[in-house]
């Protein structure tokens, strides 16, 4: 889950794993894949942060370390 804010200032959470686009129209528009669409106040950096850290923690994406082998060797 990543932490946003709904323009009227209340925090919330979605379910990164769901979210299909980010858009500004100014306001960021999150569009979740099954077509729900939130307007947050974070701007469209700080919202894909907030999912590749998600997506860190949950360790479906990682940082590569140097002399890592990605072929288990």
């Amino acid at each position: 889950m990543i932490n946003v804010t709904r323009l009227n200032g209340k925090p919330f959470s979605l379910n990164a794993l769901y979210i299909e686009t980010i858009e500004s129209f100014p306001d960021t528009t999150i569009t979740l894949s099954n077509g729900k669409k939130y307007l947050v106040r974070e701007n469209e950096a700080e919202v894909r942060q907030r999912i590749e850290e998600f997506y860190r923690r949950v360790h479906v994406l990682g940082k590569m370390e140097q002399g890592e082998m990605t072929n288990g060797d």
